[in-house]
Formats: C-alpha cells, sequence, structure tokens
C-alpha cells in the first residue's frame, strides 16, 4: 500500500516529468475514473499547461495555468508509470496523460481503486489535512493541540489525517515502538517528552522509508527493515520480547509489551 514515503517518490518523479509540459491528449481507461473525468472535463484539461506538483498528505496535486488542480489519490496500489507515449502500456493502465515533449503519464493501478479529480484550484475536494510529518509544522507543540480532546487511544489517533496529513497504519506502529509509547495509551494524556518522542520517531521512520524507497527506485536494491509491523510472534530488536498485534479501529497494530508499556 502507497504510504506517504512511496507518495513522496511517485510525486518527484512525476515534478521532475510534467512540470511545465502541456497536455496534449488524455484517455480515461476504467469506468469509475470516468465518472470522475467527464469527456468535458477532460476536453478542459487538454493544451492546459502542468504549472506545479504538490503533495498533501498522500494526496497529489497537478496545478495547471488554467485556475483548475487534476487531485490524484493512489489508494491501495496506484502508481505513476512514466515513459514515452510510443511505448507500450502497463498492464493496469487506467488513466492517460500524454505531454507536449511526447511523454506519457499513466495512472497504473491494479485494484482500479484510485481517484483522479479535477476542480478549481481555490476549491479543492480535500478533507481537513493537518501538518505534513516531514516539515517543521509537525512539532511536539502542535501535536499536543491536535491531541487535547482526544480521550482515545493514540494509535488510531495518529491515523486521523487532520492530525498527521500521510501518516498511514505501518509507520505509525513503527514510531510508536521507537518513541516506546502503548498503541492503546489515551492520546489526550500524553506528557511533552513523550509529544517529543513521538513526533521524533514519526519524521525519522518516514524518513528511513523514504531513503529505502529511493534506493528501490534507483537501484531495485532498497527495502524498509520494519522494527515491529507484521511480526508478530517474533522477538522484539530491542529487548527479544515477543511482538504482540492487536486490532483497533479495524487495522492491526503491532507492539512490544515489554518496552511499551501502557
Amino acid at each position: 500500500m502507497p504510504e506517504l514515503p512511496e507518495v513522496e517518490i511517485a510525486s518527484v518523479r512525476l515534478r521532475r516529468a510534467a512540470e511545465g509540459r502541456r497536455i496534449v491528449s488524455t484517455r480515461i481507461r476504467h469506468p469509475a475514473l470516468r465518472r470522475q473525468l467527464t469527456p468535458r472535463k477532460q476536453s478542459a484539461l487538454r493544451g492546459a499547461r502542468i504549472d506545479r506538483v504538490e503533495r498533501r498528505g498522500k494526496y497529489q496535486l497537478l496545478h495547471l495555468d488554467t485556475g483548475y488542480t487534476i487531485v490524484a489519490h493512489f489508494r491501495m496500489t496506484g502508481d505513476w508509470h512514466i515513459a514515452a507515449a510510443a511505448e507500450p502500456l502497463p498492464a493496469f493502465a487506467r488513466a492517460e496523460l500524454v505531454l507536449d515533449d511526447g511523454m506519457r503519464v499513466v495512472l497504473d493501478d491494479p485494484r482500479a481503486l484510485s481517484s483522479l479529480q479535477v476542480a478549481p484550484t481555490d476549491a479543492l475536494p480535500l478533507p481537513m489535512l493537518g501538518p505534513d510529518p516531514l516539515t517543521r509544522a509537525f512539532s511536539p507543540r502542535a501535536l499536543g493541540l491536535a491531541l487535547a480532546r482526544r480521550r482515545g487511544p493514540i494509535k488510531p489517533a495518529l491515523l486521523d489525517q487532520a492530525i498527521a496529513a500521510g501518516v498511514g497504519n505501518i509507520y505509525a506502529s513503527e514510531a510508536l515502538w521507537r518513541a516506546r509509547v502503548h498503541p492503546a495509551v489515551p492520546a489526550v494524556v500524553l506528557e511533552m517528552g513523550e509529544l517529543r518522542a513521538v513526533t521524533r520517531s514519526i519524521r525519522a521512520v518516514l524518513r528511513d522509508a523514504l531513503e529505502a524507497a529511493r534506493r528501490y527506485r534507483e537501484s531495485n536494491s532498497g527495502e524498509v527493515r520494519f522494527d515491529v509491523y507484521d511480526r508478530e510472534g517474533q522477538p522484539c530488536r530491542r529487548c527479544g520480547t515477543e511482538i504482540v498485534r492487536i486490532t483497533q479501529a479495524g487495522r492491526s497494530t503491532y507492539f512490544c509489551p515489554t518496552c511499551q508499556r501502557l
């Protein structure tokens, strides 16, 4: 599942290929996307210049010179396939933009869950998004204010995009392990020291994953080594205790009961 590091890498690739280019033609290949990008909306894209590519959380925004923006979200299995327009399409091509330099940007998605929308730049259809964890705006104080009335457990709270834009299930578990915070502790009771540890750990695990994703893209050799995620029953890398899995808000949470005491 693409999480923030994978989406960031995809955004960088898209930025390099598409910024400053004009859209020559479009083609939507899946019925679900045709409902989002009607023929009228597609025609409005032709000839538009992609001025800027921006990532907000897990959303990618292609800002056009027409005052409109293409909003893309990979969901579970989406990615960009960027190649010359003359090359064969990938097996799961769902939508394509042909650019004025002969390159083609294809939304490739085996499960066809990705979304593409076009909206006025000043009225984007985005949910409430908190600060990006890779920026300075994501601070212990900001996190504490966002959690001030959250009496539920910290792990599900971190998955709320209004708390931290882009934090997903995998890296929330990893960050809490690094911070030595139990995933079931009420979010509201975290003290400043714990808030510092959580913000620092979220930033660290995301940066590590981002670097691994870069290496994988460049040399097919990078991989993320998880400390707790999907390691139920295996020894904690810090103390040797068996990693435990619980379910929170319908999602799997992994933690060490010794390092992360409730």
